[in-house]
């Protein structure tokens, strides 16, 4: 087992609340957290304003919807995936 994520691992999805995507974050967080189950000791989601939608993983952003679109879950799943447990295989949709 790699110590690359050892201590708190925390995933922060920060979403616009006047463009409504806050179920979209949701579900994303559902997402991540069913797959990183034992490796995040944290998830969040922070409104915000003005078209936001970004992935935090401790405080690294890992995917801006300003500057990649709208995540495929396996996109973000593969970014915190790097991140907070390198070498765990994400089944399926791993690619």
């Amino acid at each position: 087992m790699t110590d690359a994520h050892e201590g708190p691992q925390a995933v922060q999805i920060e979403y616009c609340t006047q463009c409504r995507w806050l179920p979209r974050a949701a579900w994303l967080a559902q997402e991540l957290l069913t797959t990183f189950e034992t490796e995040l000791t944290e998830l969040s989601l922070k409104p915000g304003t003005g078209g936001v939608f970004v992935v935090r993983v401790n405080d690294e952003v890992v995917w801006d919807r300003r500057a990649q679109g709208f995540p495929e879950p396996t996109a973000v799943k593969r970014a915190v995936r790097d991140r907070v447990a390198p070498g765990k295989s994400l089944g399926h949709s791993d690619g």
